[in-house]
């Protein structure tokens, strides 16, 4: 029998490779800087067009090689970095493995251009899909320029795969932060389509920062450090109050490489449990560095993921760390000492009624002075003016305009819940302590009345869910599921048929975001737009609103078009839609956990209508159920 197994091409191992290391035209970007930053380089340039797809150049001034070196770099598993299997736990470099000029030469054309500073010429080759076409001695500066043509040519079902222009230029961008986040000592820019996006100067990460990110984090970052023998933490996090509701701005380094790593991100929130809202993301750069034997970073092709041999103690000192910052630089409200604590009136007890409008003693407006139990020396040597005759009489005239309220006990109006069609509401006969007189009034809180008792009464459980009664039972409403879902039909027919009503603003409001989101809001910029929003744009990372949808709130410009970016950004990640639909389900999702609120009757009733007269109101666009219905025997059993 013939034998069937055989070695692969090179070319098609090259390619399976490239399928691991490089995914899109930013992982190009990031082992490129990654292998200038190896070669010692102080200066980097990165020029992209079309996102990537035609032409990625890094141009460095690092120390550059020879032709034997440029050759042999093109080759798979060949590296400077590694000789035993021992030295994989002591690197220090950003690259080791020698596996990403070889699978991007597999799926694009290269050229290369390098030369040391002790070498008169440098060498040119031009590669494509692992093919060495050429290779030729050229006059050219000393370091390295690569430049990387048509990114999957000779692959056309994976570059089908690529995204938007602007989603993959968001990726680059994201990855150009990174490395210039862990290397401030390097000067990088970036320029898209000639257009200067990045021009970083070397020095401090406190700089780099605000270079990156904006003069108003100057303001609002403060210093993290933290020595021990086993770890060392340092750089930057963002006071509470600056926290976000999107995420994007946490970096973690270990040993200068950018990681992700859910564990140690659980650790900073912890540090700033009671300081952030839930759901809230505070900025952080952070930096670790420890021993490189304590850690692996050979568990993961993009070595964005690590493991340590003590998490637990990495976790406790992370976080000691950041909580030790914002103690130290977070300063609580200042207490209030130009207000009269002494008029400060308590809430009524539910047993002893309170005399109207009358003006309490000090001891009665606050029975803690002169107590025991916490009472200040200040409130307690304080004593109210005497009141003079005129005051004394003008209180008397204000309890006779209460007589007679004070000696009526209103009695309480009963209702029962709609369980069911046979269920009745049962008002209460008036008392003969409350005459009742005639008036038109009485007809129509007779009609009224009438109205409750066929109207369905719901209940809202913590501002999170609704329950409501039916024929079979009960039913239970998720409040933002079903918000989401009346939210994009609302939004889908605004966007179908151009009906949007918005509200123009008095002032036009200036909305900065981060550089990587602003190309993706001005693609979707039409769709927007049909929601209601005016906005153009006023430089690469500022945006200016002027006009705002009705149901939005102008102040609140800022906060919203940061949760529509990030949610826009998620979408277009996970979903395959048109754009309007997109942009719909985006919208949706995002605000509807605005109306995690507490419900007037009204309210709820409303939303239960709404919600069964939708397209779908049975699940929620991204496929979530929004109601469950709980028959009767499954009541009865649960109480048995």
């Amino acid at each position: 029998m013939q034998d069937i197994i055989r070695l692969l091409p090179d070319a098609i191992a090259n390619q399976i490779a490239a399928g691991e290391v490089v995914q899109r035209p930013a992982s190009v970007v990031k082992e490129l800087l990654e292998n200038a930053i190896d070669a010692q380089a102080k200066n980097i340039q990165v020029i992209i067009r079309d996102a990537g797809r035609t032409l990625i150049q890094i141009i460095d001034d690092g120390v550059g090689m020879s032709e034997t070196d440029a050759r042999m770099s093109f080759e798979r598993h060949a590296t400077s970095k590694i000789r035993t299997a021992d030295d994989l736990f002591r690197i220090r470099t950003m690259g080791f493995r020698g596996e990403a000029l070889a699978s991007i030469a597999a799926v694009a054309q290269v050229e290369m251009r390098t030369r040391r500073a002790a070498d008169e010429v440098g060498v040119l080759l031009r590669i494509e899909g692992s093919d060495l076409k050429s290779q030729e001695s050229v006059a050219c500066l000393p370091g390295t320029n690569i430049l990387v043509k048509n990114l999957f040519f000779n692959v056309p079902a994976r570059r089908n795969f690529l995204k938007t222009n602007s989603v993959e230029m968001r990726h680059i961008l994201d990855e150009f932060q990174r490395v210039s986040l862990a290397h401030p000592e390097v000067s990088l820019s970036l320029y898209h389509n000639d257009t200067e996006i990045y021009n970083l100067y070397s020095g401090k990460i406190s700089r780099r920062i605000v270079d990156m990110f904006g003069k108003n984090y100057r303001e609002n970052i403060i210093n993290c450090q933290e020595e021990t023998p086993f770890v060392t933490v340092k750089g930057y996090i963002g006071k509470p109050e600056f926290a976000r509701k999107t995420r994007g701005e946490q970096f973690f380094f270990v040993n200068d490489r950018y990681v992700k790593h859910n564990y140690l991100h659980h650790a900073v929130l912890s540090a700033y449990e009671g300081t952030i809202n839930e759901g809230s993301h505070p900025f952080y750069v952070l930096h670790l560095d420890l021993d490189p034997s304590h850690i692996d970073i050979n568990i993961h092709p993009t070595k964005t993921e690590i493991k340590f041999d003590d998490e637990r103690s990495v976790y406790a000192l992370l976080m000691a760390a950041v909580r030790k910052a914002i103690s130290v630089n977070h300063l609580s409200h200042s207490i209030d000492f130009d207000s009269n604590v002494n008029f400060l009136s308590p809430l009524p007890s539910r047993t002893t009624p309170t005399k109207p409008l009358s003006m309490p003693s000090s001891r009665e407006s606050n029975p803690s002075v002169g107590s025991d139990n916490g009472g200040s020396s200040f409130a307690s040597s304080y004593s109210p003016p005497s009141k003079t005759p005129r005051e004394e009489s003008n209180l008397a005239n204000w309890d006779k305009l209460f007589e007679g309220f004070q000696k009526t006990d209103p009695t309480p109006v009963q209702a029962t819940l709609d369980l069911g069609e046979e269920d009745e509401f049962i008002p209460t006969p008036p008392s003969a302590s409350s005459p009742t007189l005639g008036s038109r009034a009485n007809d129509v809180q007779i009609k009224e009345d009438e109205e409750l008792q066929n109207r369905r009464l719901a209940v809202q459980i913590q501002n999170r869910y609704i329950v409501s009664s039916v024929k079979s039972g009960m039913m239970l409403i998720d409040q933002r599921a079903a918000y989401e879902r009346v939210l994009y039909d609302r939004y889908l027919k605004q966007l179908e048929s151009q009906t949007a009503v918005s509200q123009q603003l008095l002032f036009p409001i200036t909305v900065r975001l981060p550089l990587a989101d602003v190309p993706l809001v001005l693609e979707m910029r039409d769709e927007i737009l049909a929601l209601g929003f005016d906005f153009d744009s006023l430089g690469p990372d500022t945006l200016v609103v002027r006009s705002m949808p009705t149901d939005f709130p102008a102040e609140d410009a800022q906060k919203i078009f940061e949760e529509l970016t990030e949610q826009l950004r998620q979408s277009y990640a996970d979903l395959q839609l048109n754009r309007a639909e997109t942009t719909a389900r985006s919208l949706a999702k995002r605000f509807a956990s605005r109306h995690l609120i507490r419900l007037s009757s009204d309210e709820m009733e409303r939303l239960i209508n709404q919600l069964f007269v939708s397209s779908n109101p049975n699940y929620t666009p991204t496929g979530e159920p929004i109601f469950s219905i709980l028959a009767l025997d499954k009541i009865a059993n649960l109480l048995k």
